[in-house]
């Protein structure tokens, strides 16, 4: 049985990945961040890559990184998204692994 640190400690975990769950669930907010897993981008990375338009990106990024899921960096007049932490990577890794499988993968499942 745990003891009460150990059983607030597990609250803090469930609220933590839950957070990150309810970020994860929009749609737009996933594809942006499995846009980040090989480096950082642009807003016009962003778009050329999504095909998402300007006024959401701001939106959606925005969300990002208030809840601490990015980072930015400035170059001119440009701004420069990245993720924020390993564990984001190790979830987004995670989530690629099952739901977008190589081709060949993805055809043998299908049989």
């Amino acid at each position: 049985m745990l003891n009460t640190t150990q059983l607030e400690q597990l609250r803090q975990a469930a609220g933590n990945a839950s957070g990150l769950m309810k970020v994860l669930a929009n749609p737009d907010r996933l594809l942006l961040l499995c846009q980040l897993v090989d480096g950082e981008l642009c807003v016009s990375d962003f778009e050329a890559r999504t095909g998402i338009t300007q006024p959401t990106l701001s939106q959606q990024l925005g969300v990002l990184r208030n809840e601490g899921l990015v980072e930015t960096r400035r170059d001119g007049k440009r701004i420069f998204y990245r993720l924020a932490s390993d564990n984001v990577l190790r979830v987004l890794r995670v989530l690629y692994e099952i739901y977008c499988p190589a081709p060949d993968a993805a055809q043998s499942d299908s049989h």
